[in-house]
């Protein structure tokens, strides 16, 4: 038999493939576990649904299992799933909470008499049990609905969910309350009510809980309607963040301008960025200058400025003059996209909080029901009350589920995470605010990471012409330090003739009727030979600029430090890590740098003339002695160390291997930015925790006075409503999280 065109031949290694399911009719993290459990059982998956973000990460062997599979899979068990829409130019804005916001209005309207019949015995006129009855069925059957259906899907493929509980106690106060209007003596004209915090035990057939069964309703309806809309609040971060891109791009063809869809824009083609436009994809500039604002993409507030050569990202935005860029990205390669894509990664991950909180969700159903079927049956041995034993079992039923457990991970995830991509500081896992949390060391390299990288001229001895004229002999040759020394000079500068380079001594030409060599070795006068030796002390390099057969100037060049550096560096040591500057180059360079960012070599905060696997060695000695170990880097040389070391930082800036290497990636290219995600990481975890802690308090403590009777079932159900929207709210406070170099 002939394999197929779409078969993978039997030698051929398949590469694993990576989906993102949307999914519907989840109602809380029991239906995530279930879901997830089913799908981690087909060969070849592994699968991590989010309750929160309404959706599943799976990874597959596309040799064994297709996309088809999964939905299907997912469909049997009882929910629905689907690959994300494709983009479209002009999305349709539709109310997700709308159904659910007019279930819930109608449900509370009906519901409101109801509660004041039961709760008012002035208000009770003769046979208002029946008006009640009549306003209250609505609400307990079409207003509880979506907890009775989710409890029915669950309940065919044998599984129990918070909606379960919901709907056994709704639909049991509703039936007692039938049974006992229509067979028992709450049917009587004349009947009064009133309502006790604590139940009013020995009330007989003539007691009736419709206000029970419509206002737990209207609870769980406001608590399902709050935590969705904070949820929407919570994954906003990341809905901007993937909105910023420009929707059309200015292209040159044939000499003109032709506006076309983003979608349309390829490699290699041209495009005109106006003041105030966003740039459309990434791109280098070939023509014109501009500050472009970067705020939307890294957090920065000061604009950089850009010129022929220089590279620029989309969705940032030119503020001022025009630009002709090439792309050099496009669609799904931008680094937009990616950090998308590293986003969304880590809001659908757990960590290892979440899945202890899910492992207990999934057996905690069960034992709820367990619970309330042995306090129905111990208040009937023991008091023989129906009546208190029916109230006691209900207000179990409604007081444990679940619902808070199951938020209190995902929404402070996705705040945490979302707030974070709009500093700057992405978060590639869930699982990394726990190292965050054990971290005590910082390895911090040094070249492009606390110096700019980039070299420049920063002093001049000698004569008053050594610039002018090196530069202009400079400005034939491409080594880093002839771009320093010709930045730093006043153009235009003056013709050269007869230039000519020698590696690894100079640069010569005759310039102004003089023979110009920059970087040879003449002798230097005593003036000039203590500004060599002062430069050369603190790691910086002297070039010897002579005419005319004498040196007469020298120019000092240096990589400089970022002016963020030193201030980081000390908010790390606030934090109670301890920064170790780690670099390849000599020891004197090192200790010049080290000191100017408050470093001391003589306390080993310094590990110089290391190469890559150096660097790696410096990681796992650290490690070997106890110590958890951070490292930030932006270069190919930093990725074996990055990904060696509890912790990677690497700066968006560097390469895209040390950013695949690291944990978190820092948009902004300053330790600043490493300071946020240390602290973002370690104040997310705090709120995780925290939620944690008050969901299994509030069930640890109201389940047992649920069941000694000492709780109305519409407390019951309030105090259930009212956890979820504490958890939810609580995470929110992370949105006001600012950067501590903002706080200054």
């Amino acid at each position: 038999m002939t394999a197929g065109p779409g078969a993978a031949r039997p030698d051929a290694v398949v590469p694993p493939a990576e989906v993102r399911l949307d999914i519907t009719g989840m109602t809380c993290a029991s239906c995530a576990n279930r879901i997830e459990r089913k799908l981690n059982k087909l060969d070849g998956v592994q699968a991590s649904v989010n309750y929160a973000t309404e959706a599943a990460t799976v990874r597959f062997d596309p040799a064994r299992v297709d996309t088809d599979r999964l939905l299907e899979t997912v469909a049997a068990a009882g929910y629905s799933a689907a690959l994300p829409a494709p983009p479209v130019d002009e999305p349709v804005r539709e109310d997700p909470e709308a159904a659910l916001r007019q279930r819930l209005l109608v449900s509370a309207a009906l519901t409101l008499p109801v509660l004041l019949l039961s709760m008012v015995p002035a208000l009770q006129f003769d046979n208002w049990q029946w008006l009640a009855l009549t306003l209250a069925s609505p609400v307990a059957v079409w207003g509880a609905w979506p907890f009775h259906r989710a409890a029915a899907v669950n309940a065919r493929h044998g599984a129990s969910t918070m909606d379960t509980l919901v709907s056994i106690g709704i639909t049991a106060a509703y039936l007692w309350s039938l049974w006992a209007l229509f067979l028992g003596d709450a049917g009587m004209a004349g009947m009064r009510m009133s309502f006790d915090l604590v139940p009013e035990r020995g009330a007989g057939t003539h007691e009736i809980y419709l206000e029970v069964a419509s206002a737990v309703t209207v609870f769980l309806l406001a608590g399902r309607y709050a935590e969705a809309r904070a949820k929407r609040r919570s994954g906003a971060a990341l809905a901007a963040l993937l909105e910023l891109g420009a929707k059309d791009a200015a292209v040159l063809r044939d000499g003109a301008e032709h506006r076309v869809p983003i979608g349309q824009l390829a490699v290699g083609d041209r495009f005109v960025v106006r003041p105030g436009e966003k740039v459309a994809t990434d791109g280098v500039v070939v023509s014109g200058s501009s500050a472009v604002d970067l705020t939307m993409l890294t957090g920065e507030s000061v604009p950089v400025e850009v010129a022929e050569g220089d590279r620029v990202t989309g969705a940032t935005v030119n503020v001022g003059g025009r630009l002709v860029v090439e792309a050099t990205r496009v669609g799904d390669a931008t680094t937009l996209a990616q950090l998308g894509r590293l986003v969304t990664r880590a809001q659908s991950g757990k960590a290892p909080v979440q899945r202890l909180a899910d492992r207990v969700s999934a057996v905690f159903v069960p034992i709820v029901l367990a619970v309330a079927v042995g306090t129905l049956v111990a208040w009937l041995l023991l008091t023989g009350d129906a009546t208190a034993a029916f109230t006691a079992a209900v207000a179990v039923l409604v007081i444990a589920c679940p619902c808070a457990l199951g938020l209190a991970t995902p929404t402070a995830l996705l705040v945490g995470t979302g707030r974070g991509a709009q500093l700057g500081v992405l978060i590639k896992g869930p699982e990394v605010l726990e190292s965050t949390r054990r971290v005590d060391t910082v390895l911090l390299d040094k070249t492009g990471t606390v110096t700019t990288g980039q070299i420049s001229l920063v002093q001049v001895a000698g004569h008053p012409d050594t610039l002018c004229l090196a530069a202009a002999v400079e400005a034939g040759s491409e080594h880093p330090i002839a771009r320093a020394i010709v930045a730093a000079a006043e153009a235009p500068l003056s013709p050269v003739e007869a230039f000519a380079s020698q590696s690894g001594i100079g640069v010569s030409g005759r310039v102004e009727g003089h023979d110009v060599v920059v970087g040879g070795r003449g002798e230097l006068s005593a003036d000039l030979a203590a500004v060599a030796d002062a430069a050369e002390a603190a790691g910086r390099t002297a070039v010897r600029v002579a005419w005319d057969g004498e040196v007469r100037g020298v120019l000092v060049v240096a990589d400089t430090v970022k002016p963020t550096s030193a201030a980081a560096i000390a908010r790390l040591r606030a934090l109670g890590l301890s920064p170790v500057l780690v670099t390849g180059d000599n020891a004197g360079a090192a200790a010049a740098v080290a000191r100017a960012v408050g470093l001391d070599p003589e306390r080993g905060e310094v590990v110089a003339g290391v190469l890559p696997q150096g660097k790696v060695d410096v990681v796992r000695d650290l490690q070997a002695r106890g110590r958890v170990v951070a490292m930030v880097g932006d270069g190919v040389n930093d990725a074996p160390a990055l990904a060696q070391a509890d912790l990677g930082l690497a700066m968006g800036s560097g390469t895209d291997v040390a950013i695949e290497a690291s944990d978190l990636t820092l948009v902004r290219a300053d330790l600043d930015a490493a300071v946020d995600a240390v602290r973002l990481s370690r104040r997310t975890l705090a709120v995780i925790k925290g939620n944690l802690f008050w969901a299994f308090a509030y069930n640890v403590a109201l389940v047992p006075l649920a069941a000694l009777g000492f709780l109305n079932p519409v407390l019951a159900g309030l105090a259930m409503a009212a956890s979820s929207v504490l958890v939810v709210t609580n995470s929110l406070r992370l949105r006001r999280f600012r950067s501590a170099a903002a706080r200054v």
